[in-house]
């Protein structure tokens, strides 16, 4: 099925809403909440809810055997299109479901990925949702063909034949590896991209969805994306420059955002799209402080992080909707736990003055000062260095020139990778950096530098030049 007819496949449908809540299942005032809002999103009319607790799913059916028929009277009596699972399903649950209830049966993955169907604008997202679908229904294939045969038989047809799903998965894997091969071409193309932004830093916007990313975004660049009270409104990263006070330009980027059990076969496809964050200098985390779901939000974020190999980096936690009822209770419990969160609200602007201070902090923590030891001729380096760092002192000995300056530890990388012989005056380089020198560069201690002054932050009177 074609990206453009799936997403309007779930508009204007009634459905009822299912859940079995598990005993280490998080349960808010209302457990379908979240539910609501992807059936919301995707055009369906919610005729009624139903749920189970159970200490673990029927193998079959999911849900125990009398709340199927609880399930299908229901369905009968509201006339329901659809049946909506607030869980995963295994295709012979999914199944089994749709014998009993006679009805179409959609699990939370498959709701998420026709959510992003519906909102894919890019080519770039439109590979990565095709992909994730393909890979969602490969195996579950044969639900889709059980009232296909084997093919007509007759003279010059002699043999076993070939089932229509054979064929369709041999097609469906040929697709599958097509998709990856232009979404690999993609994610390269784009990695090539970010990392050509020598000396410029970015900082990423990620979070849950709905949580106030793309206001956050326009607030502070005004950049003018799209900001609408709904699930996955924003699946294209959108990267614009912000003019952060007492720094200068940075690139702010705006991720799409995360939910819980969020589609593995999404979060894979959409590796290119997320490449922002993972090259970024600091992700901004914004949470919806407002919602009651706070914590297990935030907790969702960094296992979906953790999933992409990023949540080492460097993190500020913001706290959005802070002037909403009820959050000041919410930001004072999330501050036992974090408390170094930001309270803002990236609709009025409250707070985003010290959010701002915060950014700047966080990028000033990633400099070191540095003497650098170049020949007098090597005019590229010091050209580099004019863009790239400031350069506090230049003196000149012998064949020497000694270039006391200030930059980013990414940018004393790169230094180290060329072979430039550095000392370190104040801060400290990592461990890969260190290691990574080549036999013609050095490396010193700070504590054992006594060939030029340190300079403190305080005496500097402006910021690092940055790009």
């Amino acid at each position: 099925m074609r990206t453009d007819e799936r997403s309007q496949s779930l508009t204007n449908e009634k459905g009822v809403l299912a859940r079995l809540l598990l005993p280490n299942d998080f349960v808010s005032d209302d457990p379908f909440d979240e539910l609501k809002g992807l059936a919301d999103t995707a055009g369906i009319e919610v005729c009624g809810t139903i749920f189970q607790k159970r200490e673990h799913p029927d193998h079959s059916t999911y849900l125990g055997k009398g709340k199927v028929e609880e399930l299908v009277n229901f369905v009968e009596h509201v006339g329901a299109d659809v049946v909506l699972f607030d869980n995963d399903l295994t295709p012979a649950q999914t199944r089994n479901l749709e014998k009993s209830l006679g009805t179409k049966v959609i699990d939370r993955s498959e709701l998420i990925l026709d959510i992003f169907a519906t909102n894919a604008r890019t080519h770039e997202a439109r590979l990565a949702v095709e992909l994730a679908q393909l890979e969602y229904s490969l195996p579950r294939l044969k639900r889709m063909w059980t009232h296909l045969s084997r093919q007509t038989m007759g003279v010059g047809m002699r043999g076993p034949g070939e089932k229509q799903l054979e064929v369709d998965r041999r097609l469906a894997e040929k697709r599958i590896h097509d998709l990856k091969m232009d979404l690999s071409k993609v994610e390269k193309r784009k990695a090539r991209e970010v990392a050509s932004r020598d000396g410029t830093f970015c900082v990423s916007i990620v979070g849950y969805t709905n949580a106030g990313k793309s206001t956050l975004m326009n607030t502070l660049t005004g950049a003018g994306v799209e900001a609408a009270d709904k699930l996955f409104a924003t699946l294209d990263t959108r990267t614009r420059r912000w003019m952060l006070p007492g720094w200068g330009p940075i690139l702010l980027s705006d991720t799409v955002g995360f939910i819980r059990d969020l589609p593995h076969h999404l979060i894979a496809s959409f590796r290119a799209t997320l490449e922002e964050a993972r090259q970024a200098d600091l992700l901004m985390h914004v949470a919806d402080a407002s919602n009651p779901s706070v914590f297990q939000q935030i907790s969702s974020v960094y296992k979906v992080l953790k999933e992409l190999d990023i949540q080492e980096k460097d993190t500020l936690l913001v706290l959005n909707k802070c002037d909403c009822p009820g959050a000041d209770e919410r930001i004072s419990l999330v501050h036992e736990r974090y408390p170094n969160a930001i309270p803002i609200s990236a609709l009025s602007g409250l707070g985003l003055q010290r959010l701002s201070m915060a950014v700047s902090d966080s990028l000033t923590s990633s400099f070191v000062e540095l003497e650098l030891r170049l020949p007098v001729g090597d005019g590229k380096t010091i050209a580099w260095l004019a863009t790239h760092a400031e350069v506090l002192s230049k003196h000149y000995q012998d064949d020497l020139c000694l270039v006391h300056c200030r930059m980013s530890i990414g940018c004393a990388g790169k230094l180290a990778g060329n072979g430039v012989d550095m000392r370190v005056l104040k801060g400290t380089l990592p461990e890969p950096i260190r290691q990574g020198l080549p036999n013609n560069a050095t490396f010193v201690p700070a504590e054992s530098q006594t060939s030029m002054p340190e300079v403190s932050l305080q005496d500097l009177s402006v910021r690092p030049k940055v790009g």
